[in-house]
């Protein structure tokens, strides 16, 4: 089938809101395709290429933010922190792993989610799920619930107005290598693992200082960092009405993001969500469950992936801590015998999602940490590389996930619980997280 990029509509499309005014989802759209992108194509080369480089083991991918953002959290002081803790965790990764961090934020459009069923029901009263801001609201009322065209548009101000802050940030010296205390959050002076970092960050600053002294001058690529967005690629009208050609580039591209990806429950090869991405020329991902059969990978390579272009696609699988030495060797060995190469990242969040004894979803830190540990260790014995990770996270001092530094009990659950979806790591998990992961530096297959 010739792709377009409303060819898609001719495909089964799940997940997509059924809103009950067509003609006012039109007027959005029209809008959506007149407004400015968000990204630009050459941004999405950028990336490409880099992702190509930690395809071949030359870079590391840290993929990470808030599960879904919220309108509410367009606030400077909550994406800078966001920003924050990615640079943190990037800086002890370099340090670790000795090689190139590829800064990729799960941010500037994640504001959609996937919902395992279309209704829920309170107290007798049955209304449509929430599925993000950019959807409808969480509020359980009649009113809230409907879905809503015009926050489509509300939707693509806020990740403009993230992205262009982040961009400020960044482009002012916020990143810089030579100012790493910049990056500090305030709660976090008195965390059992402020030591730990603090010496990190010194042996980095020394290190600057030494190759600047042999230089003779300031390094400049030490004043700013690149920094990607990212977000699933779930409301498929919107995502084609951004979807734009550009002069003396052929194809099309997503300019809403650098880095769309499909979920699990998205991925069918005869689906829209396939269709749709198989058609634009950014980078693209998909996640990979233990459900999934070697016929059905190895066709998700063949249709995304035709040309085996480098840094076209990415793997990123979520097992669960009990099942990744039985379910991801499988994975490896069916692209393998595809005659494809992908690039790996592991998800460990989303296998290991589990209901607290008080109702909550949470997710237990020692199972995050084995999923990715026992990620390295399968790649390498595969004769493959595990090439990054995906997390959700965030730079609040929140009580989501179990365990960590500070040993997180159910109890501490609802002291600071502000995930509407699911349940993210707090700075310090993250950052443990990332110190464990940089012990894998020497660890290379």
């Amino acid at each position: 089938m010739i792709w377009t990029p409303s060819s898609w509509q001719s495909m089964p499309a799940v997940q997509q809101p059924n809103y009950p005014d067509a003609g006012a989802l039109e007027a959005a759209l029209g809008e959506l395709r007149r407004l400015p992108p968000l990204v630009t194509s050459w941004e999405v080369d950028a990336l490409k290429s880099r992702l190509a480089e930690a395809q071949a083991g030359k870079r590391f991918v840290l993929q990470g933010g808030d599960c879904a953002e919220s309108f509410a959290d367009c606030e400077s002081g909550l994406i800078a922190n966001r920003l924050k803790v990615l640079l943190q965790m990037s800086l002890v990764m370099v340090h670790g792993l000795k090689m190139p961090v590829v800064r990729v934020g799960r941010i500037a459009g994640q504001y959609a989610k996937p919902r395992s069923a279309d209704v829920e029901t309170k107290d007798g009263l049955t209304l449509p799920c929430y599925r993000g801001d950019t959807v409808n609201r969480p509020e359980f009322t009649s009113d809230s619930r409907i879905p809503n065209p015009a926050l489509l548009l509300e939707g693509h101000k806020r990740s403009a107005m993230t992205i262009n802050f982040v961009r400020g940030l960044i482009d002012g010296g916020f990143a810089d290598l030579h100012h790493p205390e910049y990056w500090d959050l305030d709660w976090v002076h008195h965390a059992p693992l402020a030591e730990q970092y603090s010496r990190r960050v010194e042996a980095i600053t020394e290190s600057v200082k030494f190759m600047e002294t042999l230089a003779g001058q300031p390094i400049h690529d030490f004043n700013r960092v690149e920094f990607y967005t990212s977000h699933e690629a779930l409301l498929l009208a919107a995502e084609a009405a951004q979807t734009r050609q550009v002069p003396r580039k052929p194809g099309w591209y997503n300019l809403s993001t650098h880095l769309p990806w499909i979920g699990l429950r998205t991925a069918a090869v005869d689906g829209a969500h396939v269709e749709y991405m198989r058609g634009i020329r950014n980078p693209i991902a998909v996640k990979l469950g233990v459900s999934m059969s070697a016929e059905w990978v190895q066709e998700l390579c063949r249709l995304l992936n035709p040309d085996k272009e480098p840094g076209r696609l990415s793997f990123i699988h979520r097992l669960g801590a009990g099942k990744v030495e039985s379910g991801l060797p499988k994975m490896i060995d069916a692209v393998r015998a595809a005659g494809h190469e992908v690039l790996w990242l592991c998800d460990p969040m989303h296998g290991n999602t589990q209901t607290a004894g008080n109702g909550l979803k949470t997710r237990r830190f020692d199972d995050i940490l084995s999923e990715v540990e026992q990620s390295f260790a399968v790649h390498a014995a595969c004769g493959s590389r595990l090439g990054g990770v995906h997390l959700e996270l965030t730079g609040e001092d929140v009580t989501e996930c179990l365990g960590g530094a500070r040993d997180l009990t159910e109890t501490d659950l609802e002291r600071a619980y502000r995930s509407a979806v699911d349940p993210r790591l707090n700075y310090e998990q993250a950052l443990e997280l990332s110190l464990k992961i940089a012990a894998h530096g020497g660890h290379k297959p």
